[in-house]
């Protein structure tokens, strides 16, 4: 009885150990994955994830570009989890998710998966908080604060600011004794 085993070249091992520190670190994909907006199986779409862009760069004759990785990562992010991402961050990530390509097949990635698994082990635990923006029926994108921005929308005209009305405190009542000094005790709602 034979078995073959497969050794994984230890380039691969590497890489896929940044991958998944760098993504650790990523605060959208940290919200999706404690908010679970990939439904319940959001930890198994971002192993998913993690293997579809290890396996891009070793299946390709090519290394794809950061281009390429960011569209790669905006779609995954919006079929899967429903995101939208519009800050910037798919890019940057994109760019070291390529870097650290470059630097692991070169010999040097050893330090840099390092960084980015320090920094992920520092976060573990931390929840993130992330202005999120949602699409309404009409298509429409509307911030959390939106009721706020409706008012800034409206003309001064048409509705003004409340004056503020300077606190004064209640005084309290001096208490009511009777001819044979007893207290008399009211009750509150009866005044």
């Amino acid at each position: 009885m034979s078995t073959s085993t497969t050794t994984v070249p230890q380039t691969t091992v590497l890489f896929t150990r940044g991958v998944i520190a760098l993504f650790s670190t990523w605060t959208i994909l940290r919200s999706a994955i404690q908010e679970s907006w990939g439904g319940p199986n959001t930890l198994d779409k971002c192993k998913w994830l993690y293997g579809t862009i290890v396996d891009t760069f070793e299946q390709e004759s090519d290394t794809p570009d950061d281009q390429y990785i960011e569209e790669l990562l905006l779609q995954v992010l919006a079929d899967e989890f429903d995101i939208m991402v519009e800050d910037g961050s798919a890019e940057n990530v994109a760019r070291e998710v390529v870097t650290m390509w470059e630097e692991v097949h070169a010999g040097r990635g050893e330090s840099l998966v390092q960084k980015w698994e320090e920094k992920a082990d520092k976060l573990k635990g931390r929840k993130e908080v992330t202005e999120i923006q949602e699409v309404h029926e009409d298509g429409d994108w509307e911030d959390d604060d939106s009721e706020d921005n409706e008012d800034e929308d409206m003309d001064e005209d048409e509705e003004t600011a409340p004056q503020l009305i300077e606190h004064q405190p209640q005084k309290k009542e001096e208490p009511e004794v009777d001819e044979d000094g007893f207290t008399l005790v009211k009750g509150k709602g009866r005044r």
